[in-house]
């Protein structure tokens, strides 16, 4: 089998990946400080000039420029993640509504109209018992294993 050679996709998106976890750092941070306060101490050298006020503007300017794409492709790619594990969780949780899976595709009306729905269901459940009330233990364990049950007889275990 051949080896597939990366596309520029590929490399922009290891190169991202590289870079976010980069800027995210301690490191990273310690490195931007560093700039700053070198900036800072040429200050008195170049007179507080304009040209030295214009190149941490510039510098500072064009970083944020680049960071924001950097950024938002990070939480495009966060966000149709968590979205596709959540639709994984609806499809496979018994009793749960399929039409839920990707709502995110629906229209700020329709998705304003189920918030009401399910405000409306968070209410009738704080009506019927009291907020501190949480699920036992044991609850948790017959769920679960009535999860196992459910599997076992759809794969001929159980």
């Amino acid at each position: 089998m051949a080896k597939r050679r990366a596309s520029i996709g590929d490399a922009f998106e290891n190169f991202s990946k590289a870079i976010t976890r980069f800027t995210g750092s301690t490191a990273a941070f310690g490195i931007a400080l560093g700039v700053i306060v070198v900036w800072a101490l040429l200050g008195p050298l170049f007179g507080f000039s304009d040209t030295w006020q214009l190149v941490i503007n510039t510098g500072t300017t064009i970083v944020t420029f680049l960071m924001v794409f950097l950024i938002q492709r990070s939480q495009n790619k966060d966000s149709l993640a968590i979205h596709l594990k959540l639709n994984e969780i609806v499809a496979a949780m018994q009793g749960a509504s399929n039409r839920l899976i990707d709502v995110e595709d629906l229209t700020e009306k329709d998705l304003a109209t189920l918030q009401g729905f399910y405000a409306e269901l968070a209410k009738l459940a704080r009506d019927e018992t009291k907020i501190t009330e949480s699920h036992s233990v044991e609850e948790a364990r017959e769920r679960h294993s009535s999860k196992l049950g459910d599997r076992g007889k759809k794969t001929g275990r159980g």
